[in-house]
């Protein structure tokens, strides 16, 4: 049976906190932002959430964090204030940095990657979450059923495997509500072999943060891989040095596999601009402008998820049983068995698709 949504209109903190966190009058509703000097996220979208909130009968209150480039475990403060709510929204990169690993207790834990006001009040922030939560699903399930599937761009990248069920079992999926929903499981590297050409530079994946975290390229730089293996480098003799050094540096500071590849996953919400030069800032890049279809990204450097540095490829094609889904960094939920469906269920998603954001900061 069908049910039409309207579109959710203007209003971002209803679609997260009733479509995404499932909030009603009286739960109790924790908003952790990161310390306003960092610049990350801009400081008034927990304001924003707070006051939408309040107004909606819910208790919420904002617990404001320093932020750490290295941490592995909750502080005690917040491990304890995250046992007395139902819910924790994120506008702080903690959220992020153990979005792996479990956020302790029993409460909701949800993560924006709207990081400031206009993202989150533009149709990233507005389209139903429902809708990008369905269709995250729908994608996982193709490519757990698919026989094969390759990727290609047009810088060349050029990669490919048999599509496995045990992809799925052995997605590592994070542990918390992404909000908005931008992303499908990472598909292990396992199977899978060939080439990833990257642009402009490598860098971190949020989960760490380390100097310098990024490695500028002066043109483009192939990643040969075979299954979890990175082969070797080829491309302009100083980027190659560049990755090689880089490799070296981070590998060495966190004692983990330098030659691993671990998963890669896509962007899938047309609605997730990132206007601001890549350069400008690397890791505020990384953490806003990953969810974009024109954007795939490898988990590499360390055997777990999401290691330690990123590949970053433009415009990928994602050829699914020779099924174009992604072409040329443009997603086409209609080919996806079950997205027309989706589509024709909210409006407001189907929107996003007709008009694509292309601002990715590159």
């Amino acid at each position: 049976m069908t049910h039409h949504h309207r579109p959710p209109g203007p209003c971002p903190v209803h679609n997260l906190l009733c479509h995404c966190a499932g909030l009603a009058r009286g739960d109790r509703l924790l908003i952790i932002a990161e310390e306003a000097q960092s610049q990350h996220y801009c400081p008034a979208l927990a304001a924003q959430v707070q006051d939408g909130a309040r107004a909606m009968g819910i208790d919420a209150r904002i617990m404001t964090i320093p932020f750490s480039a290295e941490i592995s475990t909750l502080p005690p403060g917040l491990l304890d204030a995250l046992e007395t709510v139902d819910c924790a929204i994120f506008f702080a990169r903690l959220g992020d940095q153990l979005r792996f690993s479990g956020l302790g207790s029993g409460a909701r834990i949800i993560v924006s990657y709207a990081l400031d006001q206009g993202m989150f009040n533009s149709h990233f922030g507005q389209a139903h979450y429902g809708a990008f939560d369905a269709l995250k699903s729908a994608i996982d399930r193709m490519f757990g059923q698919a026989r094969h599937i390759r990727v290609t761009c047009p810088r060349g990248t050029n990669f490919e495997g048999p599509g496995d069920p045990a992809l799925l079992a052995q997605a590592t999926d994070v542990r918390i509500r992404r909000f908005p929903m931008s992303v499908f499981a990472p598909i292990p590297a396992t199977a899978f072999s060939g080439q990833a050409v990257m642009t402009q530079f490598i860098t971190g994946t949020c989960s760490r943060f380390y100097a310098p975290y990024a490695a500028p390229l002066a043109g483009s730089l192939t990643a040969h891989f075979t299954g979890n293996c990175l082969t070797g480098f080829s491309g302009d003799a100083d980027d190659v040095r560049a990755a090689e050094d880089h490799y070296d540096t981070v590998a060495a500071r966190f004692g983990i596999d330098r030659g691993y590849v671990h998963s890669w996953h896509a962007g899938i919400h047309p609605g997730c601009a990132y206007e601001r030069p890549a350069a400008a800032n690397y890791e505020r890049w990384c953490s806003g402008a990953f969810g974009n279809p024109r954007l795939l990204h490898f988990h590499t450097c360390g055997a777990y998820a999401p290691g330690e540095i990123s590949w970053n490829i433009l415009d990928p094609t994602i050829l699914v049983d020779d099924i174009p889904i992604w072409d040329r960094g443009r997603l086409h939920p209609e080919r996806i068995p079950g997205g027309a469906e989706i589509l024709a269920d909210f409006p407001c998603a189907a929107m996003s698709f007709a008009h694509p954001n292309p601002a990715v900061g590159l």
